[in-house]
C-alpha cells in the first residue's frame, strides 16, 4: 500500500508518477535512511520534469491557438475590452444622464432632452460597436461566443 492517500486527485491522473513514488518509497525501505535525501531529489525532478511538459504543451497549444485565431482574421483581445470597463461606462452614463437631462429639458424643452439622451445612447453605443464591430453586421465569431 503506498503511504499516500489514495484520494489524491493528481496520482489517480498519473498512474506513471504513482509508480514512480511507489518505487522510490519501496528503495526507500530497502536502502534506508542515509539514501533518502537521494530518492526524493531523484522523485522531485522526475515531477519538476512532468510539470515542465505539461506546461510547455499548454503554452506551445496557446501559441497554437492564437496563431490559428489570427490566420482566420479574428479579432485580437483588446485592453479595453474588460467587463470593469463596460460596467464603468455603463454607471457614468446613467449618473450624468441625470443633469444632462434636466439641464437639456430645461432648457431646451423636450427637444432637449431628446437631443441629450440620443447622445448618451450614441456614446454606448459607439463604444459596444468599438469593441464588437460584429453588432453591426449581425454575425458573430465562434470564437467569440464563451459569454
Amino acid at each position: 500500500m503506498s503511504a499516500l492517500d489514495s484520494r489524491d486527485s493528481d496520482l489517480k491522473r498519473d498512474p506513471d508518477l504513482r509508480k514512480e513514488l511507489d518505487a522510490t518509497l519501496q528503495t526507500r525501505r530497502e536502502l534506508g535512511e542515509e539514501y533518502e535525501t537521494a530518492l526524493v531529489d531523484s522523485f522531485l525532478e522526475k515531477v519538476e520534469q512532468r510539470i515542465d511538459d505539461a506546461v510547455d504543451r499548454r503554452v506551445r497549444r496557446h501559441l497554437a491557438e492564437q496563431q490559428l485565431a489570427t490566420a482566420r482574421g479574428a479579432r485580437r483581445p483588446k485592453n479595453a475590452d474588460t467587463w470593469p470597463e463596460r460596467f464603468g461606462l455603463a454607471i457614468i452614463s446613467l449618473v450624468l444622464a441625470i443633469p444632462l437631462t434636466a439641464v437639456a429639458g430645461g432648457v431646451a424643452g423636450t427637444a432637449g432632452t431628446v437631443a441629450a439622451w440620443v447622445g448618451i445612447v450614441g456614446v454606448n453605443f459607439a463604444q459596444a460597436v468599438r469593441l464588437n464591430p460584429e453588432l453591426l453586421t449581425g454575425r458573430r465569431d465562434r470564437s467569440d461566443r464563451q459569454d
